[in-house]
């Protein structure tokens, strides 16, 4: 029984640690964006740096853990939208808004996450392998936005194919038009918003709700 309870406070003294250094590696990303180096975050978090690969394994690792915790959050946010208590349209263009205003309120988080930096800083410093992770966090949400479609809206006897093409669909039409308005900013954010709904709402608005699902 001792030996469980201490393995338990071991666990839960590892999570919190855990937790302390993704906060770290967080402040960090938010003062350098995508020019993050695991020498400052380790400054950061007062620790060596191979103390944090002790941790995160390396880079990757630590990019991963952070990937984590901002799409659990996202998508968190966009589930929140598509169940709000309004019309089909309404949570289209609110779900649309929630993504542009996450990437709006945190553009260095998102640059890390998305961007690899310009590699002007010596080689062993150089920035996160973004190209490497980027994609695999593209394609979670596109999954996660194909099972929503899937159990709300009926797109015929294909439903679980389609879904899944419209989740990815959607995802990266969503990437693309963010990044580029938030590099450019080109118009409003309400104005981006209502044109991607209008390109979206064509077959949205003409299919059925599932029988057996939420509704959409």
């Amino acid at each position: 029984m001792e030996t469980t309870r201490q393995a338990e406070r071991q666990r839960t003294t590892a999570e919190r640690r855990r937790r302390e250094l993704l906060d770290a590696a967080d402040r960090v990303v938010l003062r350098d964006g995508p020019g993050a180096s695991m020498n400052a975050i380790a400054a950061e978090a007062g620790i060596t740096k191979p103390i944090l690969y002790r941790h995160f394994g390396d880079k990757g690792g630590l990019y991963r853990a952070l990937a984590k915790r901002h799409t659990d959050a996202l998508l968190s946010a966009l589930r929140a939208a598509l169940d709000a208590p309004a019309e089909r349209r309404a949570r289209v263009e609110s779900t649309l808004d929630t993504y542009l205003a996450a990437i709006e309120a945190r553009p260095q988080v998102y640059r890390f996450l998305m961007h690899p930096s310009d590699d002007s800083a010596p080689a062993p410093e150089q920035g996160f392998d973004v190209g490497r992770h980027s994609a695999p966090l593209l394609r979670r949400l596109g999954e996660e936005l194909a099972m929503v479609i899937a159990e709300r809206v009926d797109l015929g006897p294909d439903s679980e194919a389609m879904a899944r093409i419209w989740g990815h669909g959607i995802v990266g039409m969503m990437h693309a038009a963010g990044d580029w308005w938030l590099g450019e900013r080109p118009c409003s954010r309400e104005q981006l918003v209502r044109s991607l709904a209008d390109l979206l709402w064509g077959r949205l608005a003409a299919a059925g709700d599932r029988a057996d699902g939420p509704g959409f």
